[in-house]
C-alpha cells in the first residue's frame, strides 16, 4: 500500500478526496468539499465575510440573557426566546440580539416591567425605638440598617417611613416594583398602630376621628380606633390604609394630643409574633404574594 492509501485509511476519506486522486481529482477534492489542508496561496486564502459590529453592542457588563434569568422571570433559554420576540427592551431600546451585554445601571424592561437582577429580597425588622429609618442626621445616630446588615448583601430599601422613636413593623426590600406599588397613596396599606399619648383621650375625640380627619384639607379615612382593654384610655388602637408620613402623630395633633409612644403593630397582613424586637426574618412566599394583591 502507497503512503497516500495509508493515509486515506487512517483518515477515512470519502471519495472524491485527496488519497483518491485520479486524473483531475485535485479539482473534484475541492469541489466536493472533502477534507483538505489549507492553502498557504494568498490567491486561494478564503475570504472572511466583513462584519459590522451593532451599535448596540458592547463588551462589558453581563448577558442580557442572565440579566433576566437573575431576575426571577425565567430561564436563560426562554429568555433567549423573548429576546429574540422583541419582549424586552434595554434604556428604552428594543433588543433582539443574542449575547447583548447590560450594567447594572442599565434600564431593562420585560414586556415594560423594568427587571432588578439581584435576587427579590423581602426582610420584616420588629424595629425599637431610637433607631433612623433614612439618612442618618444626628451626629451618633444610629439607623435600622444596622440592624439587617447581616440578613442579605443586596441592596434592600424600606417601604415606608417610622419615626426616630417610633416602633414596630418595617418591611425592606430590593423588589422596585412592589415598593412602589405599597408606596402609592391611591392603593394604601393596612396599618394598625398601638398608641400611647400624653393624657387620656376623651370619648368624644375618639368618635371624631372614627370619622375621619382633615389634615392639610384632605380628609383622613380612619376604618377603627379604640381604647385597649384594661389599659388607661390614654392608649388606643388604631387601624387606616393612608401612608403619609406621620400620619398617626398628626391625627392627635391636630385635636389636642402628643404621642408619646407609636408601634405598628400590623402592616399588610404581616404581624409581630415570634419576632422580638430588634429581630428580622424574611417573608414567606405565600406572604410576598399578599403583599403583592394589595
Amino acid at each position: 500500500m502507497s503512503r497516500n492509501d495509508r493515509s486515506s485509511g487512517k483518515n477515512n476519506r470519502p471519495s472524491g478526496s485527496r488519497g483518491d486522486r485520479t486524473s483531475g481529482g485535485k479539482q473534484s477534492g475541492r469541489q466536493g468539499g472533502g477534507s483538505m489542508k489549507k492553502s498557504h496561496a494568498r490567491g486561494n486564502a478564503p475570504i472572511k465575510p466583513k462584519m459590522e459590529k451593532s451599535p448596540l453592542s458592547n463588551t462589558e457588563g453581563i448577558r442580557l440573557n442572565k440579566y433576566i434569568a437573575n431576575s426571577g422571570v425565567c430561564s436563560r433559554r426562554d429568555a433567549d426566546m423573548y429576546i429574540s420576540a422583541g419582549n424586552v427592551t434595554v434604556n428604552g431600546k428594543t433588543i433582539t440580539e443574542m449575547g447583548y451585554r447590560v450594567k447594572l445601571e442599565d434600564d431593562v424592561r420585560f414586556d415594560g416591567r423594568r427587571l432588578n437582577p439581584e435576587k427579590p429580597e423581602y426582610i420584616l425588622l420588629n424595629k425599637p425605638a431610637g433607631f433612623f429609618v433614612t439618612g442618618n442626621p444626628e451626629k451618633g445616630g444610629r439607623t435600622v440598617m444596622e440592624l439587617i446588615s447581616r440578613a442579605t448583601s443586596a441592596k434592600v430599601s424600606p417601604v415606608g417611613r417610622l419615626d426616630n422613636q417610633a416602633k414596630g413593623l418595617l418591611l425592606f426590600t430590593n423588589d422596585g416594583t412592589l415598593a412602589k406599588k405599597l408606596a402609592k397613596p391611591k392603593n394604601g396599606i393596612r396599618q394598625i398602630y398601638q398608641v400611647t399619648l400624653n393624657k387620656n383621650l376623651s370619648k368624644e375625640d375618639l368618635e371624631n376621628i372614627a370619622k375621619g380627619v382633615y389634615i392639610e384639607g384632605s380628609k383622613v379615612l380612619i376604618t377603627s380606633i379604640s381604647f385597649i382593654d384594661d389599659k388607661p384610655h390614654n392608649e388606643v388602637g388604631i387601624e387606616l390604609y393612608s401612608i403619609k408620613e406621620h400620619i398617626v402623630t398628626r391625627i392627635f395633633k391636630s385635636l389636642g394630643y402628643e404621642v408619646e409612644s407609636l408601634d405598628r403593630v400590623v402592616f399588610g397582613g404581616l404581624t409581630k409574633k415570634d419576632l422580638a424586637r430588634g429581630r428580622h426574618r424574611n417573608l414567606t412566599q405565600q406572604e410576598v404574594i399578599n403583599l403583592g394583591m394589595h
